[in-house]
């Protein structure tokens, strides 16, 4: 199945360039472009992409609004951040925005490439160099409203607990499979199972969850 991308960026080159190296794949379809946080919010509604890439400084509404509207709605698309910036505080917005992926653009042409692919399955990648440690950080900064509380890990099965766990420490589908002695598919929808029983858009929420709930300790 194609995946159908949105592009957002302020520059036109950028733009350019990401459109030719979409275009060039053919698992891949650009359905639109947007020079502006606004203009990305309202082609989302348009054209309904399965991604948008989003890069964060642009002139009016930057992307981290820009996603935090996106994302807002039922049924929305994942949201890469695709920018030239990885300070923390970037990371901590796109998080909270609701950003799936965040990559930077002096990564490797092939790795944007599949960064899309892997934010489109609904998983979660943060770029080489932006670790772990982050995500621990932006848990203990405020966030608006209450914090998400303890009581909704009830519900799950002691090995989808297991799974939450090693999914809060980074691992991927195939390294819970080899700690678990279980099958990757089984790992899979262990997880599939955490995202609906635990009302998470994707992995990132499901590490948010890990560490408010005690499952993982932040490094210190």
């Amino acid at each position: 199945m194609t995946i159908r991308v949105l592009l957002a960026d302020d520059q036109p080159l950028v733009r350019s360039g990401l459109r030719v190296l979409i275009d060039g794949t053919p698992d891949l379809d650009t359905v639109g472009e947007a020079a502006t946080g606004t203009e990305a919010v309202a082609l989302t509604k348009d054209v309904r992409p399965d991604v948008v890439v989003m890069d964060i400084r642009m002139p009016g509404m930057d992307g981290i609004e820009a996603t935090r509207l996106i994302t807002a709605d039922a049924g929305a698309p994942r949201v890469l951040i695709l920018t030239t910036f990885d300070e923390d505080d970037y990371v901590y917005g796109a998080l909270r925005a609701g950003a799936s992926g965040f990559a930077v653009k002096d990564m490797a042409l092939d790795d944007i490439l599949s960064a899309i692919r892997v934010v489109a399955a609904g998983d979660t990648l943060i770029a080489p160099g932006v670790t772990r440690r982050l995500i621990a950080d932006f848990l203990d900064r405020p966030a608006p409203g209450p914090k998400r509380p303890p009581r909704l890990v009830k519900g799950i099965t002691e090995r989808e607990r297991e799974v939450l766990t090693l999914v809060g420490l980074g691992r991927s589908n195939s390294e819970i499979a080899a700690e678990l002695v279980i099958t990757a598919a089984t790992a899979k929808s262990h997880v599939a199972r955490l995202l609906s029983k635990l009302s998470a858009r994707d992995r990132v929420q499901l590490v948010i969850i890990a560490y408010e709930t005690g499952l993982v300790a932040p490094p210190r």
